[in-house]
């Protein structure tokens, strides 16, 4: 599946709450009201949602979503030494007496 880019979530998802905010400040200003709806079309298409409410929402989880994979990454070791130490932390998982066959990924 074809996922956008974050920043243009985060930017696109920044500009509708702002219009929202001064949507709802003068709700008589047709203008406003105008480009408040044009940036829920496009986050609407961005997010593939055909209700901008639920738009806004799908953005505000795929950036939360993104957020936490990127602080796991950061956490995690690289390289060679990842697969160590993921091997090693299931063997102290594995219930006593359980043995993995050799080469297998746990």
């Amino acid at each position: 599946m074809l996922l956008p880019a974050k920043a243009e979530v985060s930017r696109q998802l920044r500009r509708y709450r702002a219009w929202e905010r001064m949507t709802l400040a003068a709700p008589a200003d047709l203008s406003l009201r105008a480009t408040f709806e044009d940036s829920g079309y496009t986050l609407c298409v961005l997010m593939g949602e055909r209700c901008a409410r639920e738009a806004a929402d799908a953005a505000e989880r795929y950036l939360r979503a993104s957020m936490i994979d990127e602080v796991r990454d950061r956490s995690r070791p690289a390289g060679r030494g990842a697969e160590v130490m993921e091997r090693v932390a299931a063997d102290r998982m594995a219930p006593v007496g359980s043995v993995a066959p050799a080469g297998a990924v746990v």
